[in-house]
């Protein structure tokens, strides 16, 4: 008997990691072949591909350092891109208009100069923020068409706790210069997002993981949490002294022996994204002109596109390039068959000029589950009541879906590491 880490994603490697270091015996069960989680990558003909977009931007110099340890990074400006009916501009999109109509650009602007003067503490949701912030036109034209492809709710259902500084609250000198010229100045949260040169955004876990006891394919399917016992699919069982999860709060809890119904319909009631990724592999070296970008076209499934191979040229064959597209949906609605996602993924791309079809030479598509938290306006209700509970049969929960909370890599990485 001993500690039990229930996953082997981010949260997971840190948590066995610093408790290794403690001194603490951890065994890690991973219900997949591999390690890595979200964080995990898969390899076809050469090509390289994440499991959605990843890069790092930690602050800690702690982490930081444990990450170059683990395999040397790239430094990438943070300089990306959006597509909004035809047009490229930069991101953000408030802050760079230049590129659009002149009737269109008059509508934002006059829409940012009219917008409601609203107190902090009086808005409600995260359209009224969008709309405090942007003013009506660009707010309806821009990130609620986004939001709903992102997060699959209406900017209406969002709260706005979790915003911080992702979005970016530009003052009328920025919207008029940015109508003019694009502007040389990052607007964005960091100035660098860092990836590792090889093997992989999982890569910079290479140290952490070194040395752990994972064990896969291990699929739990019942935890008894007064026997102290973690029962899997396969037949096999294991005793615990100490059980750490980084599960979703919505699966464990199901797994549970005798979980109360009340909490079962409190976990029931937590949103979060799921998606699928359509990845692509070229035979030409110059399709990928963007590290990544949004697109805000309501026609385009794809929410956001990045490109593998500026990551790292390591992530395809010599000579060739790649693009990986996101598609996001709210986990309570019919998810469309894949077919449609992945003929509509490439027909749009087609479309915006990023390449020919004859140019593809790896089409792949894969479902995920669990994308990201979404921060409807019940979470904190729903998400307090389940964790208070999983803290009353001593299960302790990290990682974004553990405490159910919109995380940086770095910041998962520091939620394992805090099981010290």
């Amino acid at each position: 008997m001993g500690t039990i880490i229930l996953g082997s994603g981010i949260a997971g490697i840190s948590a066995g990691y610093h408790l290794e270091k403690a001194g603490e015996k951890v065994v890690i069960y991973e219900k997949d072949s591999d390690w890595g989680g979200l964080c995990g990558n898969f390899t076809i003909d050469g090509f390289r591909f994440d499991k959605f977009v990843h890069f790092t931007f930690a602050d800690s110099e702690y982490i930081k350092n444990l990450f170059e340890e683990s395999s040397p990074t790239i430094a990438h400006p943070s300089v990306s891109s959006n597509y909004y009916k035809g047009y490229w501009l930069k991101h953000p999109a408030q802050n760079n208009i230049a590129p659009l109509a002149i009737d269109e650009k008059v509508e934002i602007i006059k829409g940012f100069i009219n917008r409601k003067n609203i107190p902090f503490e009086e808005i409600e949701n995260y359209e009224d923020w969008l709309r405090v912030q942007y003013g009506d036109y660009f707010a309806e034209n821009f990130p609620m068409v986004y939001t709903k492809k992102y997060w699959g709710l209406e900017a209406k259902d969002l709260e706005t706790k979790w915003v911080g500084n992702r979005m970016h609250s530009p003052n009328i000198d920025e919207i008029l210069r940015g109508s003019y010229e694009t502007q040389e100045k990052n607007f964005y949260y960091t100035n660098f997002m860092k990836y590792p040169k090889k093997g992989g955004f999982r890569s910079i876990l290479n140290k952490c993981r070194e040395g752990l006891d994972i064990r896969f394919n291990k699929e739990v399917v019942e935890i008894n949490p007064d026997k102290k016992v973690v029962r899997f699919k396969d037949g096999t069982k294991a005793e615990y002294t100490r059980l750490i999860s980084t599960l979703p709060l919505p699966e464990i809890v199901k797994m549970i022996s005798n979980c109360p119904q009340e909490v079962l319909n409190y976990a029931d009631k937590l949103h979060n994204t799921c998606g699928y990724m359509v990845s692509l592999g070229f035979n030409k070296p110059d399709i990928a002109k963007y590290l990544w970008f949004y697109i805000y076209d309501e026609d385009i499934l794809a929410a956001r596109v990045y490109s593998p191979n500026l990551k790292s040229p390591d992530n395809v064959p010599e000579g060739c390039s790649s693009l990986q597209a996101e598609i996001f949906f709210d986990c309570k609605v019919e998810i469309p068959n894949k077919e449609i996602v992945l003929q509509n993924t490439i027909e749009k791309l087609v479309s915006m000029g990023l390449f020919k079809e004859e140019e593809i030479v790896v089409k792949d598509i894969r479902f995920e589950k669990y994308a990201n938290i979404t921060f409807d306006k019940d979470i904190y209700k729903n998400r307090d009541f389940v964790l208070d509970y999983m803290k009353s049969v001593n299960i302790e929960s990290v990682g974004r879906f553990g405490r159910w909370e919109y995380m940086w890599t770095h910041q998962a990485f520091e939620s394992g590491r805090r099981v010290l």
